[in-house]
């Protein structure tokens, strides 16, 4: 197998564009490009556009008839289909959407070809992780689930085991959903609890569906509030372990920027440090039970100068071997850029402040009375025992 990493990229991803006073600014995107080539990382990897992907890949996961209503509203936006959750406040139609939203698809499912067979070890697809598309609706800023694709890709090409992991603020529910029955996949979802954010979904007690797919569905449901050290030791109790039994050929991990402090949409306290300290967890988990195969995805993220471009120009440097100093200073084209761009001003380093980020692990016993622990036991006593481990 290569050891290359891919980083999947087209300009024209940037056309995933819902509208000036929509959240979701594809500026994240371009930054995030401009902040990877101010390292020089795009030099560390193989940047490679593939194809959007075509009505048959996108039928792996979405419905006919949906794949339909988007091409309609693709054409005229005026009458998109509410039905299919299009022309909705979270998700607006647009003009060209069904083409951006394919090729946004398109690179996730050329990754995930890539990796399977051994063209490269490593894969980031930034602009992905759209995790809440449903197989016959938009969701949640998400028209195509290019994770659940890239995922029904693999198990098309003869995968037996993924593991998904999604480390967004909000559930993965769209890929739960489309892979709830499915044995073969292992999703795993930490993420604000649903009392307090959309999409009120990622229950503990949501586990697969009876049969076969129980236990293939584990939800880590944090409370509002939790911070770096809370956040680390709730991804260490439960995603290593399960890693370990499930033994996957492929990890598929998701890496919204949205549990940031800073992120105006949701209530969790991460830094970019615990980010980056998830990020590497999730590169050498990769290594330990996947041969080194992995795909990381972008996802949610709306503080979109000070945060995104920065979380996601770790996830690249560390999937190309090439990690970036935390401590580095941002190169002042890059701050000039930004503020051409947005009229904001740009951070300055690499980090919050943070780094290294430590927390206490959980195989030193845990507080029956702390809100995380109780998140954290909630998922073992409800997803471990259907596996054969134990809580």
């Amino acid at each position: 197998m290569s050891g290359r990493a891919l980083l999947m990229w087209d300009e024209a991803v940037t056309q995933y564009d819902f509208g000036s006073e929509h959240p979701m600014d594809p500026v994240r995107l371009a930054l995030t490009m401009s902040l990877v080539r101010a390292y020089g990382l795009d030099r560390a990897v193989d940047v490679v556009a593939a194809k959007p992907a075509g009505d048959s890949t996108l039928r792996l996961v979405h419905r006919e008839d949906y794949v339909a209503a988007v091409r309609a509203a693709s054409v005229d936006p005026r009458h998109a289909d509410q039905a299919y959750g299009l022309g909705t406040v979270d998700d607006p139609a647009f003009a060209g959407m069904h083409e951006a939203s394919a090729l946004i698809a398109g690179q996730s499912v050329g990754a995930a070809e890539a990796l399977w067979r051994g063209e490269a070890t490593h894969a980031v697809n930034f602009a992905g992780g759209l995790h809440h598309a449903m197989p016959g609706a938009a969701s949640g800023f998400c028209i195509y689930n290019d994770a659940s694709l890239a995922i029904a890709r693999l198990l098309e090409l003869g995968a037996e085991r993924v593991a998904y992991v999604d480390v967004d603020v909000h559930h993965g529910d769209g890929v739960q959903a489309a892979f709830w029955e499915d044995p073969r996949v292992l999703t795993i979802s930490l993420h604000e609890h649903p009392r307090t954010l959309f999409p009120q979904t990622g229950w503990p007690e949501e586990t697969g569906a009876a049969g076969p797919g129980e236990g293939g569905a584990v939800n880590v449901a944090l409370p509002a509030g939790t911070g770096d050290e809370g956040w680390l030791r709730a991804f260490h109790a439960v995603v290593p372990e399960l890693l370990a039994d499930f033994r996957p050929q492929v990890l598929v991990t998701q890496h919204g920027a949205d549990t940031h402090f800073e992120d105006p949409l949701a209530h969790l306290a991460v830094s970019l440090d615990a980010q980056r300290a998830v990020q590497e967890a999730c590169h050498e988990l990769a290594h330990e039970y996947a041969e080194g195969r992995w795909l990381a995805l972008g996802g949610g993220g709306y503080a979109v100068v000070d945060v995104v471009p920065r979380s996601w120009t770790h996830l690249v440097g560390i999937a190309a071997h090439a990690p970036v100093d935390p401590e580095s200073v941002i190169p002042s084209s890059w701050r000039d850029e930004v503020y051409a761009r947005t009229r904001q001003l740009g951070p300055g380093r690499m980090t919050d402040g943070r780094w290294p980020v430590g927390f206490r692990d959980w195989s030193e016993g845990y507080d029956p009375a702390d809100r995380l622990d109780q998140a954290v036991l909630a998922t073992r006593k409800a997803a471990f025992p259907l596996r054969g481990l134990l809580a």
